[in-house]
């Protein structure tokens, strides 16, 4: 997508934010724990994928790199270990670069966006599936006739997330789960993340505050692109600590979705979120995926 493209999207995103503000009604729904039925896809997704012998090796793989990237930023190897290890490495580079190059999975990896197209994709509702699946192949996301309705593989884009990913080496990745009303988050950063000496760079922490608070915007009933993201750093984050995340849904106005969360290592806060969502309608989707495919 060229620069232009994305500035033209960042333009829709706020015209949505400035035309919302001018609806009808535009007050708050609170998010009531006895109301919060919908499954957040990201979350009931990646749990649902079949752990498949190349899903399995793919997690390995991914698991071992993200290892070697760890290793990396933080061995006291000398020059002639380092060199070796890099011939290796080009070495896995140009085998697996034989194989043609293409997505194994359907969908999409940011998988806020990836949700406003799957959240009604479950067993028994087939007329949705279907037409879902009708348009994926109108897009070249899918050759017609390759997955029954229903089907998990429909979330296996999940496993590919830079954040939650498990085939995926960049991702740290972060565990998420249900409780009650709230998105619970569980990560631990290494080496590779780090920003302040021994601490985690505020960049990470903001890309995983939008994967949680993407999780529980969802639980409105309908998906939405990030419009703002606010951060409150409130004392520095350690490396190699268990963190916590919880996310939950603040309130609806309009198309206007608001989520909030904290972080805590070791029963300590460290930093807090607020994101505004806005629900985005199919037509602009269907424009974005469009692009993406151009662009392949």
């Amino acid at each position: 997508m060229s620069s232009a493209d994305k500035d033209q999207d960042q333009s829709d995103v706020q015209s949505d934010v400035q035309s919302d503000d001018q609806a009808e009604d535009p007050t708050p729904v609170a998010a009531d724990s006895d109301d919060l039925n919908v499954i957040s896809p990201r979350i009931s997704g990646l749990n649902a994928l079949t752990v498949t012998p190349r899903r399995k090796e793919e997690r390995r793989l991914a698991a071992a790199m993200r290892e070697v990237i760890e290793l990396l930023v933080s061995t006291s190897a000398g020059s002639e270990e380092l060199a070796e290890a890099a011939a290796e490495l080009e070495a896995l580079g140009e085998r697996l670069r034989a194989f043609p190059e293409g997505r194994t999975y359907l969908g999409f990896s940011e998988s806020a966006n990836a949700g406003h197209e799957i959240a009604r994709l479950h067993p028994g509702d087939p007329e949705w599936n279907e037409e879902l699946a009708d348009e994926l192949v109108a897009h070249g996301d899918m050759a017609e006739g390759d997955l029954p309705a229903g089907d998990p593989e429909w979330y296996a884009f999940f496993d590919h997330s830079p954040f939650i990913g498990l085939a995926n080496p960049l991702s740290p990745p972060v565990e998420l789960e249900y409780a009650g009303d709230r998105v619970l988050g569980r990560v631990t950063f290494g080496s590779a993340y780090e920003g302040p000496p021994g601490c985690v760079h505020g960049g990470y922490i903001a890309a995983v505050f939008d994967e949680v608070l993407g999780s529980a915007q969802s639980l409105s009933g309908t998906q939405g692109m990030t419009a703002h993201l606010g951060i409150d750093y409130r004392r520095p984050t350690p490396l190699h600590v268990p963190l916590l995340l919880e996310g939950w849904l603040d309130r609806r106005e309009g198309r206007k979705i608001y989520a909030r969360a904290t972080l805590h290592a070791e029963g300590e806060l460290t930093a807090e979120a607020g994101g505004l969502f806005i629900a985005f309608d199919r037509e602009r989707f269907t424009a974005l995926l469009d692009s993406r495919n151009k662009d392949r």
